[in-house]
């Protein structure tokens, strides 16, 4: 048996280029079929904005499958890891490795390196990527599909309780002191009762209060409307009650996600299903590094001995059910019932032991 990791370049080179063209293949045709399927069901919501047309189809389609590639990669990676594997299984290749001496491990190794570059690409697409798209995408939908706003960073439809009263913002911008508010809506309510509604176009936090500019106040009672120009109100309602009123981990970034969480905490806020999805953000594109391992039963065994379609769905059942433990560890993390390195890490850690087990006990 040879003592080196990795079988010959030219092998590893083969079996890697087979393992990569055969996942983003099967990725591009799952993105095509998707997004044709979503489309369909979201062109009516897009059309009924009076004005849109073609163009805003595009554009939803632009901010789509970024998502869509972002969360089937890894059902791409697995389909990839079993065709190449069956393939090479097929073609009597695997036993023409293991005659020369390489073992299970080593003929893995190729797709495995393989893996940790879809890994790397994906973590990179979802940074630079999907959290932008995502970010966008929302505010889009939140507008119904009216108008994009310029800045994808800008929250958008945020409501805030102050008392009785509630406080409506159309759009948030910036952070901390800076914070400007667009569109702001004041409910005044005495006993569950609303008196009035005062109505500005823009509103800054100065002083531990907020300044209205362009304020109109409309008195329920009377149905009377007033022109007051600028006014201060909402003492004591701090500015990040708006900016992190609907932090959105999907649309952050892994860096941007670590600081929001980091003035959620200053704030006393709880911050447990959003550090469970931080660290999800690097287990989940880690989860192409498991897939070889998890799909290689369908590399062994005899062909012709009729068991390879078998050890193929063997191999799919593995690597589904890796996805639904992952799912499921994500969502007790987000109501807090699991600490948030174990919803993010169990799931891949788990599966590698088990990947692993199966691979020890009836190869090696």
């Amino acid at each position: 048996m040879q003592l080196q990791f990795f079988p010959s370049r030219t092998v590893t080179l083969y079996t890697a280029r087979m393992f990569l063209v055969r996942s983003f293949a099967v990725l591009a045709g799952l993105v095509l079929i998707l997004t044709t399927l979503d489309l369909l069901g979201e062109s009516d919501k897009i059309f009924a904005y009076p004005g849109n047309g073609e163009a805003q189809l595009w554009t939803y389609v632009g901010l789509r499958v970024p998502q869509i590639i972002s969360t089937f990669l890894k059902f791409s990676v697995l389909l990839g890891t079993l065709i190449t594997l069956a393939t090479l299984n097929q073609n009597s290749e695997v036993i023409s490795m293991k005659a020369s001496g390489l073992s299970a491990h080593q003929i893995l190794a190729p797709l495995i390196i393989a893996g940790l570059f879809v890994a790397a690409l994906s973590f990179t697409f979802n940074e630079r990527v999907v959290a932008r798209s995502t970010a966008t995408l929302t505010a889009w939908q939140k507008a119904d599909y009216g108008p994009i706003p310029k800045d994808s960073a800008v929250q958008s439809n945020l409501w805030v309780r102050n008392g009785e009263d509630l406080i409506r913002a159309a759009r948030a911008i910036g952070r901390g002191p800076d914070t400007r508010l667009e569109g702001v809506s004041i409910y005044d309510r005495t006993g569950n009762t609303l008196s009035q509604i005062i109505e500005a176009k823009e509103g800054r936090y100065i002083d531990g209060a907020w300044r209205l500019t362009g304020t109109t106040r409309f008195d329920v009672a009377t149905g009377t409307e007033a022109q007051l120009g600028t006014i201060t109100t909402a003492r004591g309602v701090s500015p990040d009650r708006f900016t992190l009123a609907n932090v959105d981990p999907d649309g952050l970034s892994f860096f941007q996600l670590r600081q929001a969480i980091g003035d959620l905490k200053a704030a006393g806020r709880p911050t447990k299903s959003l550090e469970a999805s931080l660290w999800h953000k690097l287990s989940g594109p880690l989860s192409a590094l498991l897939m070889p391992l998890l799909g290689a039963v369908a590399g062994f065994g005899l062909a012709r001995s009729g068991k390879l379609f078998v050890r193929a769905v063997i191999g799919m059942a593995l690597g589904f059910t890796y996805f639904v433990a992952d799912n499921f560890a994500l969502a007790m993390g987000n109501l807090g019932a699991y600490p948030p390195l174990l919803a993010a890490w169990a799931p891949f850690l788990l599966f590698l032991l088990i990947g692993e087990t199966v691979l020890v006990r009836t190869e090696e």
